[in-house]
């Protein structure tokens, strides 16, 4: 039982890593996107803003949502405690 729920963990870590990836990516392709229609301006900056607004920042969101559930899905199976508020114990000599 517990290789199964490591192996579904790691496929959940492969997914996530992966989908995180795409998502900067999307978001860096953002960036140069609204870079360009900076330095662009007129009725075609509008349109290239548009796109970007109406196509690909919905992609986005929706991506990272997933991803966000894959990454706390993962830390879930694999036992992480990672979103707890414990105190580290010190060590007074």
């Amino acid at each position: 039982m517990k290789q199964t729920i490591n192996k579904i963990s790691n496929i959940c870590k492969w997914i996530f890593g992966y989908g995180i990836m795409i998502t900067l990516f999307l978001g860096g392709f953002t960036f140069l996107g609204y870079l360009a229609a900076l330095i662009i301006g007129g009725d075609v900056a509008t349109t290239i803003c548009t796109f970007i607004n109406q196509q690909i920042n919905p992609i986005m969101i929706y991506i990272s949502t997933i991803m966000v559930l894959f990454g706390l899905l993962t830390m879930y199976l694999a036992g992480e405690k990672a979103l707890t508020s414990q105190k580290k114990k010190s060590s007074k000599k």
